[in-house]
């Protein structure tokens, strides 16, 4: 999920931040965004006609309400969702590819929940709603879980993932898996976020010759492409929070332990965590409250105990920037793209006018010490948590290890390896096992760095509530030939410490997204939250897609 630091780079920025962009306030960042040539023809070619649609926008709370009202049932929302993705998906010369599978019992699971809704009345506020859950979260049904690899194609595994079970039993109808970066994005060095061998190149519907970003690309686009009401994704490093960025969505990354990984094909177990991704700040909260939850089969969630909220959205409150401290670290997280520094002293500036302190140049100590230790650790627990999960799925894979699935992407390069290679595979695979001193010192100094003396650190000299920052730069170009173009964001620290983080829209560069990051200490969902809503409903910024061919360069100068 990560890159190493290109030569040069001196800030030292990580894997999934891959972005070009377009720029407003200033000539530079003109200069960036016109001196960039398309990827392809193709990328150019009419985009989709994306047409009126009825459920446009809209929030769990209104699907409940017209489900209640007898005004839809869940079959038909899961119906015109379908269609939708068949119309604007998979066809034409540029489909969005972000949907991998569809699930074939998703309607006769709709028109069940329909049943029941009538004989007992509604499970929950999900109930009914269809969901999006990324490709390698686990399901035990007629679907594939694969990471987007071909190498998993029939390792069903035996049992839903705790997260998928949560969902079930809150009434939810998933419609389907997404596509992403295969193996979470972290397969090659030069990657091309939103590709994998088995669901081809995912587009962003803002702009169709863009970056969905990674690595949960298709939960980002489709539910941005308003393809489902909510979808679910995962993050190491970034992969919530990236695409959601991208796509004008609300992401969240939860507290390591708050969501269970159990049944999700792993990257790192100090970092792994599943989050929800979604059009509004209630809509991530009402999900959260469903995937939060004690799982025996993932240790980690013991410690969400007194911590975990069934109900998320009891913490929305419109005026919750009022006496709030926010602490800004310039440091690192700003100066890389102009015009998207502009966006967010236009966030702050608001968040103030909403009654919210704002405590500038509010560093996080050591936030430029944690590239190399990050890497060092999720290379060996790549290794490690992978090849365990390969030996549960038994006798459903011969492939048991590392070296057999690099084995099997030499065997298969045409379809596996055709524009970039297994250089971070690679790498891992000549790690040692997890009793290594090299990894403990790193793990050690990752948890050191990123929370004593990281986020916890600036966020107690300050008495902050929460600190924010750029989520990333707008989106680049897709470059199957070079990979990700990408230029600087705040996931890192967050992601390294295990803290939460949540994204929200900002505003648009060229009709690209910018999203704003709000991070806190650890188990502070509900105060991330209530700013976050607050923030959003003073903003309104979130606007569905066009599915242009490319971005409009004539907005350049209209921040």
């Amino acid at each position: 999920m990560k890159k190493p630091t290109p030569p040069g780079n001196s800030q030292g920025l990580s894997r999934r931040t891959f972005l070009g962009g377009a720029a407003a306030a200033s000539t530079l960042a003109a200069l960036d965004v016109q001196a960039q040539p398309s990827p392809s023809n193709a990328a150019r070619a009419p985009a989709p006609a994306a047409g009126s649609f009825e459920l446009e926008e809209a929030t769990v709370s209104e699907l409940q309400a017209a489900m209640q009202s007898g005004r839809h049932t869940a079959h038909g929302l899961a119906e015109r969702y379908l269609a939708r993705i068949q119309e604007l998906d998979r066809q034409g010369d540029t489909p969005l590819k972000s949907v991998i599978e569809l699930n074939p019992d998703a309607l006769a699971i709709a028109t069940a929940l329909d049943e029941e809704r009538k004989a007992k009345g509604p499970r929950g506020p999900l109930h009914g709603i269809p969901v999006l859950i990324k490709d390698n979260i686990g399901t035990a049904d007629k679907m594939q879980t694969t990471a987007g690899s071909l190498a998993l194609v029939g390792a069903v595994p035996s049992r839903d993932a705790f997260v998928v079970e949560r969902l079930r039993a809150a009434g939810a109808v998933i419609l389907g898996k997404t596509n992403l970066s295969e193996w979470a994005n972290f397969r090659s060095t030069h990657s091309s976020s939103g590709w994998s061998g088995r669901g081809g190149q995912c587009r962003n519907p803002y702009a169709l010759d863009r970056t969905p970003s990674g690595s949960s690309s298709g939960s980002g686009a489709a539910t941005a492409a308003n393809f489902c009401a909510v979808s679910v994704g995962t993050e190491t490093d970034g992969s919530i929070v990236s695409p959601s960025a991208a796509s004008s969505l609300v992401g969240l990354k939860p507290t390591l332990g708050l969501v269970s990984r159990s049944g999700i094909i792993p990257l790192s177990h100090s970092q792994d965590t599943a989050g929800p991704m979604t059009r509004t700040v209630a809509d991530a909260a009402a999900l959260l409250g469903v995937l939060a939850g004690i799982d025996p089969a993932d240790a980690v969630t013991a410690s969400s105990k007194g911590h975990a909220h069934a109900d998320y959205t009891r913490f929305l409150d419109p005026n919750g920037l009022k006496g709030a401290r926010i602490g800004v670290p310039r440091e690192r997280f700003f100066g890389y793209h102009p015009a998207t520094d502009a966006l967010i002293t236009q966030a702050l500036e608001l968040m103030k006018a909403q009654g919210a302190t704002i405590v500038d140049e509010a560093h996080i100590p050591n936030a430029s010490k944690l590239d190399e230790p990050e890497m060092e650790v999720l290379l060996y627990e790549f290794k490690a948590d992978l090849e365990a999960y390969l030996a549960g799925l038994g006798d459903r894979t011969r492939l048991k290890t590392l070296a057999d699935l690099i084995r099997f992407n030499e065997e298969h390069r045409d379809t596996e390896l055709p524009w970039f290679g297994q250089e971070l595979f690679l790498q891992a695979q000549e790690k040692g096992p997890l009793t290594d001193k090299k990894y403990l010192k790193a793990l050690a100094a990752c948890r050191k760095l990123s929370r004593e003396q990281g986020i916890d650190a600036v966020m107690a000299k300050h008495k902050l509530d929460a600190l924010v920052a750029p989520t990333q730069a707008p989106a680049g170009f897709i470059d199957l030939v070079n990979g990700d173009h990408w230029l600087g964001s705040s996931s890192s620290p967050a992601a390294v410490a295990g803290y939460p983080s949540i994204t929200v829209p900002a505003g648009y560069v060229a009709g690209l997204p910018v999203g704003v990051s709000f991070i806190g200490r650890a188990w502070s969902e509900p105060v991330l939250l209530r700013l976050a809503f607050a923030y959003e409903q003073a903003s309104k910024h979130r606007r569905a897609p066009g599915f242009a061919p490319t971005a409009d360069l004539r907005q350049v100068a209209k921040v």
